[in-house]
């Protein structure tokens, strides 16, 4: 039997983080190891614990969530993090993301919805799809704030170029496909290659990308 998926929860809610604890503990696959009320706490925590997946919140005392995910994603193997809002377009949601956070969720969510989530960033996939991150970062976007184009990008060919335009639109593989009239697996293929050549997780960081250096 494979090893369930570990989460520690970082709320300075006691019973919000209580009733989490509930959901999650009721799924055979699913356990949390440990709780912290604030940032610097769940940095000790995680740190502790070794999690798979961590639910932070963003406003807390001592240390908010943003410092707490940038910190914990500079530890060695970090686990993914899941931000938790009570607001849909977030600047602070957006910014987590920014910093390496796998996806937001509302925090009044439905249970099947959170379940799925730590079960999909576990996987290696982001909570969000990256036409909402799209929606998130034009809502917020700051016109002329764009970073240089790093050297990385002059590696992609032409049609990786193309496929990144297209991504970072927050189209699907089978909306590209359908498009270019390529198959759903070669533009599989030029998406991995796009990530890898410029060190991104996932689609989501690659819209990420796409705003902070203009080419959204």
């Amino acid at each position: 039997m494979t090893e369930p998926i570990r989460v520690v929860l970082v709320d300075d809610q006691a019973l919000f983080r209580a009733g989490i604890r509930m959901v999650i503990d009721s799924q055979p696959d699913l356990t949390v190891v440990g709780e912290a009320a604030d940032g610097r706490e769940g940095i000790e925590v995680v740190r502790t614990t070794r999690p798979d997946v961590v639910l932070m919140d963003v406003r807390m005392p001592v240390m908010d969530g943003l410092a707490a995910t940038a910190e914990i994603l500079h530890q060695p193997e970090p686990p993914r993090v899941v931000v938790l809002t009570t607001f849909d377009l977030d600047e602070a949601a957006a910014r987590a993301i920014q910093q390496g956070a796998s996806g937001f969720l509302l925090k009044d969510s439905e249970p099947e919805s959170l379940l799925s989530a730590v079960r999909t960033v576990h996987a290696g996939s982001a909570v969000i799809a990256a036409s909402a991150t799209r929606e998130l970062f034009a809502h917020i976007a700051d016109a002329g704030t764009a970073r240089p184009v790093p050297p990385t990008w002059n590696d992609l060919t032409e049609r990786e170029r193309e496929i990144f335009a297209l991504a970072a639109q927050g189209l699907s593989n089978s909306e590209i496909a359908e498009r270019e009239f390529l198959s759903e697996a070669t533009v599989k293929t030029h998406i991995s290659r796009v990530l890898t050549k410029l060190s991104l997780r996932d689609r989501v960081q690659l819209v990420v990308f796409a705003y902070e250096h203009g080419l959204a």
